[in-house]
């Protein structure tokens, strides 16, 4: 990355491309602001196809068409959550056509990972991967994308809400409060009969 242009918010770099795409600076600009996002397209992608080579090449097929579309972003745009919505959308083609290859429960494997719920006591009785089979067996996809994107990739809550083209009055932060007592209640069942288990073992 740039060092004279790390600083610089998301808004500052797209607005310097835009004063004169063919320059040198601007382009200079544009290169930092696809490069901070390189990492995080990357890992949004390789939970939803489970496959690193595949998630390299959705990527940069993200990156390409970000690149490609940067003249046409309206002014105000959050390109943040704009260039996840290229990465989730992207990612959901890619799992269509899975689907339609699919010939039997591998359907399965194209549920996209959900992450950690903030509230930090969810994970500490719990391996992530106990964690996320509970999240898979609790949670709806659209509830799985949006702690996705909330406590694993900590995006603000209107970010998520954009991304996930949400309408309702509340947005992502009802969904994601739905998530986490859905999240809760799966706890408490698998706690009671965890312990259930233990005392009719003793």
């Amino acid at each position: 990355m740039d060092a004279g242009f790390a600083h610089l918010p998301d808004d500052e770099l797209l607005a310097c491309w835009r004063r004169a795409p063919d320059g040198p600076e601007p382009r200079r600009a544009a290169a930092e602001l696809l490069g901070r996002y390189r990492l995080r397209i990357y890992r949004w992608c390789r939970r939803y196809v489970r496959d690193h080579e595949q998630a390299l090449d959705l990527t940069q097929d993200v990156l390409l068409t970000a690149w490609l579309h940067l003249g046409s972003l309206p002014p105000g745009t959050c390109f943040g959550a704009w260039v996840y919505t290229v990465t989730r959308n992207r990612c959901l083609v890619e799992i269509r056509r899975r689907r339609v290859r699919a010939t039997g429960p591998a359907d399965l494997d194209a549920v996209p990972d959900a992450a950690h719920d903030p509230e930090q006591l969810l994970l500490e009785d719990l391996a992530e991967e106990r964690f996320l089979d509970l999240v898979h067996r609790t949670l709806d996809p659209l509830e799985q994308e949006a702690i996705a994107l909330r406590c694993f990739e900590r995006l603000p809550v209107d970010e998520v809400t954009a991304i996930l083209e949400l309408t309702s009055a509340a947005g992502a932060r009802g969904l994601l409060q739905r998530a986490r007592r859905k999240l809760r209640a799966a706890l408490e069942r698998e706690g009671r009969a965890g312990r259930g288990d233990g005392r009719t073992g003793t």
